[in-house]
Order: C-alpha cells, then sequence, then structure tokens
C-alpha cells in the first residue's frame, strides 16, 4: 500500500513480525532497534537505525532518519518494550522497575511526542500501541510491568481526545501469553526458566499479533479500532493457562 510504517523494538519478536507483514503490504519502513544487525534481512529497502526509546537524543536521530529516508509518517507502532524479573513490591529494589517504567512508559512518550506533530500537520496517520493484557489483569510478581502497561491504556485515551477531528486514529493491540524473547529477557537470558512459561500449552505467536495491527491499520480511514485483546485460546486471563 506504499504506506511509511515506522516500528520501535523491531529486532525481534512482534515487532520483527510487523515487519516483515507490512513489507509484504508494500509499504515502506523505518525499523529502530538496539540490537541493529537483527534488522538486516528482515525488510528489503527498509532504514535500520539504531534506537534507544530510553534515550531522548537516540529517539530524535531516529524520527529525523526516519523522515529524511521516507518522507511523512503514516504509522507509528509503539512496540519497544519489556519485562524484567518478578520481583514482589516488598522484594523490589528499584532498579528493574525503573527499566521497565522508563522504557515501556516514557520510551513510548518519547517517540510518540515527536512523531505525532508530523501528524497532526499532514491531518492523517495512526499510533499503534502493543500493550498486553498484563494492563488489564494484574498478577503477583508483575506489578510493575502490569502498572507500566496499564499506564498505556489512559495514554491512548488522551490521543483520542486530544487529535479529535484530526483524522488521526489510536489503537492499542492487547496480546496475552506470545512466545517470543519476552521471557528470555524477563528472567535475563535463563532459557530453561523461560521455556517453562510455554510448555505443555499453544501460545499465540508474534505473526498473530501482527496480523492484528496490520488489520487495524488495514480498516478504512474512518474506522478506528480502539482496543484489540487478542489471547491464546489455551488463556484465559495472566494467571489462568491450560496445560496439556
Amino acid at each position: 500500500m506504499n504506506r511509511h510504517v515506522v516500528i520501535t523494538g523491531a529486532s525481534s519478536g512482534i515487532g520483527a513480525a510487523c515487519a516483515r507483514a507490512f513489507a509484504a503490504a508494500g509499504d515502506r519502513l523505518s525499523l529502530g532497534a538496539r540490537r541493529t544487525a537483527r534488522l538486516d534481512g528482515l525488510a528489503p529497502g527498509a532504514l535500520r537505525h539504531p534506537l534507544d526509546v530510553t534515550s531522548p537524543p537516540s529517539v530524535e536521530r531516529f524520527v529525523a532518519a526516519a523522515l529524511a529516508a521516507h518522507g511523512p509518517i503514516d504509522v507509528l507502532v509503539n512496540n519497544a518494550g519489556l519485562a524484567r524479573g518478578t520481583e514482589k513490591i516488598a522484594d523490589g529494589t528499584g532498579e528493574a522497575w525503573r527499566e521497565m517504567i522508563e522504557t515501556n512508559v516514557l520510551g513510548l512518550l518519547e517517540v510518540t511526542r515527536r512523531v505525532l506533530p508530523h501528524m497532526l500537520q499532514q491531518r492523517r496517520g495512526h499510533v499503534v500501541v502493543i500493550g498486553s493484557i498484563a494492563g488489564h489483569k494484574a498478577y503477583a510478581g508483575g506489578g510493575v510491568y502490569c502498572g507500566s502497561k496499564r499506564a498505556l491504556q489512559p495514554i491512548c485515551e488522551a490521543m483520542r481526545i486530544e487529535t479529535l477531528g484530526s483524522g488521526i486514529r489510536v489503537t492499542s493491540v492487547d496480546p496475552g501469553m506470545v512466545e517470543t524473547e519476552f521471557s528470555l529477557v524477563r528472567f535475563r537470558g535463563d532459557q530453561e526458566r523461560a521455556a517453562k512459561v510455554y510448555t505443555g500449552t499453544r501460545p499465540l505467536r508474534a505473526e498473530d499479533v501482527a496480523d492484528c495491527v496490520v488489520f487495524a491499520v488495514d480498516r478504512p480511514a474512518h474506522v478506528n479500532l480502539d482496543t484489540i485483546v487478542v489471547m491464546p485460546t489455551d488463556q484465559a486471563s495472566p494467571h489462568h493457562v491450560h496445560r496439556a
């Protein structure tokens, strides 16, 4: 469709799956990630640029490079985010909490605040936020991660109100369990512990979430999908998972 699609955290998982899906649709891509080597070969013709969403100068350079490479931004997919550890509130040191809040909340805001003015000027655009079922239901050991994802809901709601009448759309795609590097990151590279999260169940694939993102973006300009909650059939909540 030849839209200019910007994706953060595009080096793996849902971000990479979104890149492949939009590339297959013929869109122009600007891909940002800390691990830039993993962007190679992901989407032919894409801008591949370093991006650390927790660093305002890095965000500024990335957005400027995207605009220079492919012109006005039609779609922003705010995918960069992480969970770190399973500390209960009484046991936390604060280090992992700051990392999650700075990445999941402040990082998303840093990117969006630089892209949104361009969309307002051109009176079109679509901001997609990758949230989580954790933003709807909390669980022990995930309070701060859940809080960081819950924060995205009022942020999206405010954006919809603030851009009303401008032609801009805002969609939150909130998946349940997805088998990506999510758990590997959460458990700091402990592959055995990460694998147990998905043992005996059928989680979503990154491509399933990317399908939802593309579906939302492909709707006619007068249609906005506010929130998409997508879950594996084997999951009813963060702590209700069927295992064979």
